[in-house]
């Protein structure tokens, strides 16, 4: 079972999420917080392996939370991903970089929520396609005023190609067709290039990918 802990002040969204999710056989929703700190609580109690987390919420906002879950040891193994109301959000950029693992808009359809939750759970990244675009742009924008990147020395040319495509959005079967590899080849170079820079996850590749300059705003 994947166990979901919601977190929103808004009690008809946790409503309708833990409804939605609660249906699914393979995913329990196992914790309900109005606020971050209530929130970390909860899941320092109760194993947790997504969370859906807000932003705006009083006694802790949802950066915070995610800042707090992301240093914290004891819950490396908790997912966080950022539901938003508006795809611009000013916080989106800065709750990525915090560790969150990926972000959703509250008109999300439920089905690709579900998707959402089963996908972060097994560890990949959530870069819905309708918003991708926007998150690495504003991600770039954000970066940009960053004082340095982390260097690329300690991977191979053929690595920081792949790391250029994951900075584009691409998934790994995407990469494989592109640079003509096994999709198993791709997995592969990714996991070895999370492992050589200490990302946390695909995500952290994609901040990783802007601030080294492999990816601009605008490429193709």
């Amino acid at each position: 079972m994947i166990r979901v802990a919601l977190a929103d002040d808004q009690l008809l969204v946790r409503a309708g999420f833990r409804a939605l999710l609660d249906s699914e056989p393979d995913i329990e929703v196992v914790a309900q917080a109005s606020g971050g700190r209530e929130l970390l609580e909860q899941i320092r109690r109760t194993s947790v392996d997504v969370v859906l987390m807000d932003i705006r919420m009083p006694e802790g906002d949802g950066l915070w939370a995610t800042e707090q879950i992301a240093a914290d040891p004891a819950l490396a193994h908790v997912h966080v991903v950022i539901v938003t109301t508006f795809e611009l959000d000013e916080y989106v950029v800065r709750a990525v970089r915090a560790g969150a693992a990926g972000f959703l808009v509250k008109d999300t359809e439920p089905a690709d929520l579900v998707r959402a939750v089963r996908s972060v759970a097994a560890g990949d990244a959530l870069l819905s396609p309708g918003v991708t675009k926007t998150l690495l742009a504003r991600m770039a924008a954000g970066l940009r005023e960053a004082p340095s990147g982390p260097s690329l020395e300690v991977i191979t040319e053929r690595e920081r190609e792949v790391l250029r495509l994951v900075g584009m959005g691409l998934t790994n079967d995407e990469i494989a067709e592109r640079l003509f590899l096994s999709p198993l080849t791709a997995k592969t170079h990714v996991s070895r290039i999370m492992s050589k820079l200490q990302a946390r996850d695909r995500v952290h590749l994609v901040v990783v990918a802007y601030e080294t300059g492999l990816v601009a705003p605008g490429w193709q």
